[in-house]
């Protein structure tokens, strides 16, 4: 059988586009064919998997979402009676403990057989259920539906690397079929997105990502100077745009395909690179990551310090909050000194952009505003952003054991 890498070749794009007519049909006629979709999305995960793996793999997310749908529907039922603390947060510590355990076993911590569980898609999956039971216990949600889960769990198009969508707006979407004149338009903005996908993910980012991120590679591992190169700044920027053209194309895919399939996946970026400062950046980069960790982390942790009276400052509750939301970010990426070093920038880019504001609206008459300062803004946020994917993309590990 086939190895169908998501949205890597023309041959997944044929496949994929055969594999969801009924669906395109069934929805322009008014019908939504739910086992299909279901069934599809099972077909598309388990190409995925490595010739030779299919049986450990399948083995490995079919008890994975036994596991979850288990934590879900047990904390689904007991909610609506009782709401303790400690239960929700030993819930949340058992959903996330597949992912903790791929993210040790990386480094050796634990024993190599748990890095089995580490199948593409795991990370956007416990996004998936973990959020599902956080928004239980805020009562968003307040009926477990087993076969929509089961949907949501599966939903293929944004398994591997997102968007981010959250149960209660994936669940309006797919219990209910958009009239026709709507799903037209839903067909309209799933093509533009396929070409712009195409654009980014086949032309750009190879351009970028093939040629001059390896070419500016080359030229700063054979800089003779030691400790340094002027060539890691033509790294990091090479990388910087290698990295949004590739993800912002699989992105441009994934939400097409959802589309095509009636479901209106959340938008992952918006124009990144035109922030004004480091809170704008990540409000329009991977904006469905951004958005679920300052809602279930930032907005958490700052709620419980005010609340438990830990830190009486709200500015340094925010600081704190800051740096405790970007290291947990960071430690979703990997447990690697550059992952953390990278968390620990923007923490403090965020830090001292908070205290900016503060400092500018109290001097605002003798602190200007006009299109030099804003665009002033926008070179410098690009600037910090691209030089701390230097940090983030791990190149300086290679290059310092180099030299």
């Amino acid at each position: 059988m086939p190895n169908l890498q998501p949205y890597a070749d023309p041959t997944y794009f044929f496949y994929l586009l055969v594999a969801l007519a009924p669906l395109a049909i069934g929805l322009y006629f008014g019908k939504r064919f739910v086992w299909y979709e279901i069934l599809v999305s099972l077909a598309f995960i388990f190409l995925i998997f490595d010739t030779g793996q299919y049986v450990k793999q399948g083995v490995a997310i079919l008890v994975y979402s036994i596991w979850q749908f288990l934590l879900v529907t047990f904390y689904s039922a007991y909610r609506k009676n009782r709401n303790a603390n400690w239960v929700f947060y030993l819930m949340v510590a058992l959903s996330i403990l597949p992912i903790t355990l791929v993210r040790f076993g990386a480094i050796g911590v634990y024993k190599p057989e748990f890095t089995l569980l580490g199948f593409l898609g795991i990370s956007y999956l416990t996004f998936r259920s973990t959020g599902m039971i956080i928004e239980t216990r805020d009562g968003a949600i307040k009926e477990f539906k087993p076969v929509m889960f089961l949907r949501f769990m599966l939903f293929m198009p944004t398994l591997s690397s997102g968007p981010i969508d959250r149960y209660t707006r994936f669940a309006g979407d797919a219990g209910s079929v958009p009239d026709r004149a709507d799903y037209i338009e839903m067909l309209a903005y799933a093509v533009k997105s396929y070409f712009l996908g195409f654009v980014y993910k086949f032309i750009l980012s190879y351009y970028f990502g093939q040629i001059v991120y390896p070419f500016f590679q080359s030229l700063a591992m054979g800089d003779n100077h030691h400790g340094f190169s002027w060539w890691l700044v033509a790294v990091a920027y090479s990388y910087g745009m290698y990295l949004f053209f590739d993800f912002a194309g699989y992105s441009r895919f994934a939400i097409a395909t959802s589309y095509l399939m009636g479901i209106k996946s959340p938008i992952n970026f918006n124009q990144p690179y035109r922030a004004h400062n480091i809170k704008d950046f990540w409000n329009r980069w991977h904006m469905s990551l951004s958005f679920w960790f300052r809602d279930f982390v930032f907005m958490r942790f700052s709620f419980l310090v005010m609340r438990k009276k830990w830190i009486k400052s709200r500015n340094a509750v925010s600081n704190v909050g800051y740096l405790v939301n970007m290291m947990v970010m960071g430690l979703w990426h990997g447990l690697t000194w550059y992952y953390i070093l990278y968390a620990l920038m923007h923490g403090t880019g965020m830090i001292v952009n908070d205290a900016w504001l503060r400092y500018k609206k109290k001097h605002r008459d003798q602190i200007p505003h006009n299109k030099f300062t804003e665009v002033f803004a926008i070179f410098l946020t690009f600037n910090f952003v691209m030089l701390t994917f230097l940090v983030f993309c791990g190149f300086l590990d290679k290059f310092w054991f180099h030299h």
